[in-house]
C-alpha cells in the first residue's frame, strides 16, 4: 500500500492506496470516532461493497441511504433527504459519514458533512479511478443546479481517503476511460514527464494493469494533495486543476446532466482549452496535437457533438465559479504541463474555438 499526506494549515489526513485497503476493518472502524455513522453509497455499488463496510463497523450504530446512481442525483433534493435522515437518526457532532461510490456520492456526502451542525467527519471511499485521482482528495464538495454546475458547495476535507484498487474490478470500461481524463489532466496541466509517461502506459491502464494503475493514482494524488496544501481554498494555485472544465461544465449542464460522464467532458474541455491557446498564439498547436492523440487512444472524445449550440455554452461559462464581475477567466497553457490562469479572454476567440 502507498500512502500520500495531504499536509493543511491546521491538520492532515492520508491518502491510502492499493489492493484490499478496505480489508483491514480495523482501521476503517478506528476513523468512525463517535458511535454512529451514515453510509452513502449508490444502487450500483451497495451490492458489491457495502455489507464488508457494515461488518467493518458492526460495533457502532450504522444506518445507510443508498440512492440511484447518476450526476442528476447530485441536487438540492438529495442533500435534503441526507439532512432529514440524520435528523431522525438523532445524529450528534461526532458523526462520522462515509462515501462509498464515486465523485457524486463524494461531492454530496462530503457536502452533508460540512453542513450538518456546521460541519461533521466524513470519510472518502472512492470506488472510480476518477474519484480517486481527483474528487476524493482535496475537500471540494457540492450539489448542481439546473443553472450550473457544484454551484452550492463548501470546503470541507475528509478524514481520510481510502482508495482501493480492487474497487476498479467492477468498474464499467466507460467509467474507467472517464476516469483516465482527470489522470491525462496532471500531466496536461502540471508535469510532462507523467504525460509522457502516460503516453507509453496507457494501454496497460486500460487493461488494469496493477503495477501501472498504482503509479497512475499515486502520481495524481501526489500532485493534487501537494496543490490542496498550498492553496486549499483554490485562490490561486488550485485553478490549475480545472484545465478544461469550465468547458466542461459548461458541457454537462447544457446537456442537462445526462449525456456525457464527468471525465468524458473534461477530455472535450482540455481539448478546446489547448486549442483556444495555440489560437490565442500562447502555445504550440503540436501540444494540442499531442494531448488529443493521448485522450483517443484512451478512447475519449475529443471534440464537441454538433448539436451542442456555441452560444449557449458561452452563457453557462459565464456562470463558472472562477468568473470575477461577469468576466470569465479560463485555464488554458503555455503547452504541455504549463497551465496558467487567463484573465479577459475575448468572447469572439471562445466562440471560434466552440464552433470548431
Amino acid at each position: 500500500m502507498r500512502q500520500i499526506q495531504v499536509s493543511l494549515a491546521k491538520r492532515s489526513y492520508p491518502i491510502r492506496i492499493g489492493n484490499d485497503v478496505l480489508a483491514d476493518t480495523a482501521a476503517l472502524a478506528s476513523l468512525v470516532m463517535g458511535k454512529q455513522a451514515l453510509i452513502i453509497t449508490d444502487e450500483n455499488i451497495a451490492p458489491f461493497y457495502l455489507p464488508a463496510i457494515q461488518a467493518a463497523l458492526q460495533s457502532k450504530t450504522v444506518q445507510t441511504l443508498i440512492f440511484p446512481p447518476g450526476e442528476q442525483e447530485k441536487n438540492l433534493v438529495r442533500f435534503t433527504e441526507v439532512m432529514h435522515v440524520l435528523a431522525e437518526m438523532k445524529a450528534s457532532r461526532d458523526v462520522t459519514l462515509i462515501a462509498l461510490g464515486g465523485g457524486v456520492v463524494g461531492d454530496l456526502t462530503g457536502f452533508a458533512a460540512a453542513c450538518w451542525m456546521r460541519g461533521v467527519r466524513f470519510i472518502q471511499i472512492p470506488t472510480t479511478l476518477l474519484a480517486m485521482v481527483d474528487s476524493s482528495v482535496g475537500g471540494k464538495t457540492a450539489v448542481d443546479l439546473e443553472s450550473g454546475k457544484n454551484l452550492v458547495g463548501a470546503f470541507h476535507q475528509p478524514v481520510a481517503v481510502l482508495a482501493d484498487l480492487t474497487t476498479l474490478k467492477t468498474l464499467p470500461e466507460r467509467e474507467l476511460k472517464a476516469g483516465l481524463a482527470e489522470v491525462i489532466k496532471y500531466g496536461a496541466a502540471f508535469d510532462v514527464g507523467f504525460f509522457s509517461w502516460l503516453e507509453k502506459h496507457v494501454e496497460e491502464l486500460l487493461a488494469l494493469d496493477e503495477t501501472g494503475l498504482t503509479e497512475a493514482i499515486s502520481r495524481s494524488c501526489r500532485h493534487k494533495a501537494g496543490v490542496v496544501s498550498r492553496d486549499e481554498t483554490e485562490q490561486g494555485e488550485r485553478m490549475l486543476l480545472n484545465l478544461g472544465h469550465t468547458f466542461a461544465h459548461a458541457i454537462e449542464t447544457e446537456q442537462g446532466y445526462g449525456g456525457f460522464l464527468h471525465g468524458e467532458a473534461v477530455a472535450i474541455g482540455m481539448c478546446l482549452a489547448a486549442r483556444l491557446s495555440a489560437q490565442l498564439k500562447r502555445a504550440p498547436a503540436a501540444d494540442a496535437e499531442r494531448l488529443g492523440n493521448l485522450l483517443k487512444r484512451a478512447g475519449l472524445p475529443t471534440s464537441l457533438p454538433a448539436e451542442l449550440d456555441s452560444e449557449a455554452l458561452l452563457m453557462r461559462m459565464k456562470l463558472d465559479k472562477k468568473a470575477l464581475s461577469g468576466s470569465l477567466r479560463l485555464i488554458l497553457w503555455r503547452g504541455l504541463g504549463r497551465a496558467d490562469v487567463v484573465a479577459d479572454v475575448s468572447e469572439t476567440a471562445i466562440l471560434r474555438v466552440l464552433s470548431g
